[in-house]
């Protein structure tokens, strides 16, 4: 699927070395592409180096479940109304297991009609967090007990990398493919 974005492109016969370097772990990692924020970070190889190890923990690594890691991505997605980001993960969190009526909510920035409490508890967290910029002690202690201690940490990160990457993707308004954007532009 193209790519397109307001970034000068990438002529791989001119790369640095250290470009090279970060795309070719990039490719090779479980991504396999330059997809999302990776075309703007290669500008910045050693930004794309160390976000890109953190990225693929924050989606691959954590203790928590795919479907809720999604859940947060595509929440966040939302949030800052970024459309890369809704595009490359709404499909991977279908098929991860979240309801198309979870989806379409997110969208249309309406509270989701949860079926799984884990699932609220996720989309709780992430509103209390962006909207407050805290989260209190009863939804804190609720989270820990649901999840564990460490896992709400590795959440509290999904949480800050994807915004990290949705502020990538609006700045520099990357966008997959040609069909219609999931959010209205400001």
């Amino acid at each position: 699927m193209s790519i397109d974005s307001r970034l000068s492109p990438l002529d791989e016969t001119r790369m640095a070395p250290e470009q090279r370097r970060v795309l070719d772990a990039i490719l090779s990692g479980p991504r396999g592409n330059l997809d999302g924020p990776f075309l703007a970070w290669i500008h910045s190889p050693e930004l794309a180096d160390h976000a890109q190890r953190l990225g693929a923990f924050c989606r691959y690594g954590t203790r928590l479940d795919t479907r809720l890691t999604e859940l947060a991505i595509l929440f966040t997605a939302a949030w800052w109304q970024s459309q890369a980001e809704w595009q490359i993960h709404a499909p991977i969190a279908r098929e991860a297991g979240v309801t198309e009526a979870v989806i379409e909510a997110l969208q249309e920035g309406r509270d989701p009609p949860f079926e799984l409490d884990n699932e609220a508890l996720v989309y709780r967290l992430g509103k209390t967090l962006y909207t407050t910029r805290r989260v209190d002690e009863a939804l804190y202690a609720e989270a820990v007990a649901a999840f564990g201690e460490p896992a709400v940490v590795e959440l509290v990160g999904v949480f800050g990398y994807y915004a990290l990457v949705a502020m990538t993707l609006n700045v520099f308004e990357v966008r997959r493919g040609t069909g219609p954007l999931p959010f209205a532009e400001p």
